[in-house]
């Protein structure tokens, strides 16, 4: 990836602020990129974009490849005929600064499937549906079967279907498409309009010189099209359940670990088909962004494997992952890769190799600096230039909540470094701070920007609710913003639009 001094924001599109209940592709995302193009900033990083499951996780999806119809937006809908003035007249009283998940999922998917009934009429759209379908044929059939499925049965898990259906018997799953065959091609419909605006605005993006970073996570959930559809692929017993399942050890964020919960890739099968359904999975993501972050980057050198039934991670093992074969098999499909290494955590000399082998960036993470020697790596005036700093993820706290939580020798360290006396400048000191260092890519959070405390909290990691909800308030991408933003971008040679 190119050395070229970048900068931007971590804002997942759920985030945004607009009528309809949660953030999604509509007049306020173009605003957004019009907002990051006038701060300087030339990236936009979001999470996941899949469809979300338990817990409405973005790292917890129903597809590896599908898109999240809840970010499609009903504006646009508008604009295309599929929905009436009176259909959003309908809106419910939605919350302001927290994503009602509850609530909006009942209002949209009925919204959906009245977008859908008007579809029909509509020749022109339609002949792009068909263009869809056929570019997206490896997963798009699998996955509408998997979610009309999962409607039928009122929500349950695959593995709690009939064994016909959950051992995918071609005449039980023949049947269910001639008697679902409507609800099939509603989401199919749903793949469609989502990432037909998805990639109408990545166009206006990098039209406006903003690129995006994408998430790719390592794992896939259990009850998701992916498994269902590929069970040989993963550790599972005879009816669907994980043998093993992913984790960490205790770290950082928890001191019993976290147990994810993700069943485990049978990676010797993986690689004995090239890795084919994770190159299929890659592009379907790179398809969307432009370059992405591959979480949990060392589990390709070792991973923490846990025996099913444990309700900790604290017991479990290093298993060898798949290592540069599956990076070698990524350079013959893609090319140079346009990956970042998420390496934090429990990193061992075989996760460095195997970074430093390919020449991928790593992160850091400003929050951490603060808990060990003076030239601590994750401080910023001993950050690499090939490597992307961030302030703190969407699994941390904001740069305000962590110094107010933090301990008084923390707060201590952090004020020297910074060298400030007004507890209230911490979160903007930490982004000129970090905006000066040699790293060639900065980002942080939107909330930090806004100097928001813990109340903004994206994620709390091993807390099982209450997470991923947080919105930004309409009035927050102001005049006054975008002057500090672009001033910082300038002042530490970062300013896209001076850069080009």
């Amino acid at each position: 990836m190119e050395d070229k001094r970048r900068s931007g924001v971590l804002l997942h599109p759920t985030s945004l602020p607009g009528a309809f209940g949660i953030g999604d592709l509509g007049p306020q995302a173009y605003r957004w990129i019009d907002f990051l193009h006038a701060a300087g900033c030339g990236l936009w990083q979001v999470l996941p974009l899949g469809p979300t499951g338990y817990m409405d996780s973005p790292y917890q999806c129903f597809s590896g490849f599908a898109g999240n119809h809840l970010l499609i937006s009903p504006e646009l809908l508008l604009e295309d005929g599929l929905l009436t003035p009176e259909d959003l007249a309908k809106c419910p009283d939605f919350p302001v600064e927290r994503v009602d998940y509850g609530l909006l999922i009942y209002w949209k998917e009925d919204l959906l499937d009245r977008a859908y009934q008007r579809f029909g009429a509509m020749g022109d759209i339609a002949a792009e549906l068909e263009a869809f379908e056929s570019q997206h044929q490896g997963w798009l059939g699998d996955y509408a079967l998997f979610m009309a499925l999962k409607r039928a049965h009122g929500g349950a898990p695959w593995v709690d279907w009939q064994a016909p259906l959950r051992q995918r018997q071609p005449e039980a799953l023949e049947a269910e498409r001639q008697q679902h065959a409507p609800i099939i091609r509603g989401q199919v419909f749903r793949q469609f309009v989502f990432h037909r605006q998805w990639a109408r605005l990545r166009e206006y993006a990098n039209a406006q010189g903003v690129r995006i970073i994408g998430d790719i996570p390592i794992y896939v959930a259990h009850d998701s099209a992916d498994v269902w559809a590929h069970p040989e692929m993963f550790y599972l017993d005879e009816v669907g359940q994980p043998t093993v399942v992913a984790g960490v050890p205790p770290d950082y964020f928890s001191p019993t670990g976290q147990l994810w919960g993700y069943p485990i890739y049978r990676w010797d099968l993986h690689q004995d088909s090239g890795f084919q359904w994770w190159l299929d999975r890659v592009q379907s993501v790179l398809n969307m962004v432009d370059c992405l972050r591959l979480d949990h980057f060392r589990g390709f050198a070792g991973y923490w494997e846990v025996p099913a039934g444990n309700r900790t991670a604290e017991r479990g093992r290093w298993v060898k992952g798949p290592g540069r074969a599956f990076f070698h098999a990524m350079q013959a499909r893609f090319g140079e890769l346009p990956v970042i290494a998420e390496d934090l955590g429990e990193i061992t000399p075989d996760v460095v190799e195997l970074r430093d082998h390919f020449q991928l960036p790593g992160m850091k993470v400003f929050q951490f600096g603060f808990v060990g020697p003076r030239n601590h790596p994750f401080l910023p005036h001993t950050y690499p230039s090939r490597c992307v700093a961030y302030t703190g993820t969407h699994d941390n706290d904001t740069a305000r909540g962590w110094y107010q939580d933090a301990t008084w020798k923390q707060r201590w360290l952090c004020r020297r470094y910074l060298g400030i006396k007004d507890e209230r400048d911490v979160a903007w000191s930490m982004l000129r701070t970090l905006w000066a260092s040699q790293a060639a890519m900065v980002l942080a959070p939107m909330q930090d920007f806004l100097n928001l405390d813990s109340q903004a909290r994206m994620n709390y990691p091993g807390r099982p609710e209450g997470n991923w909800a947080w919105r930004m308030r309409p009035e927050a991408l102001s005049q006054p913003l975008i002057e500090s933003m672009r001033e910082l971008n300038r002042t530490s040679d970062r300013d896209a639009a001076w850069s080009e």
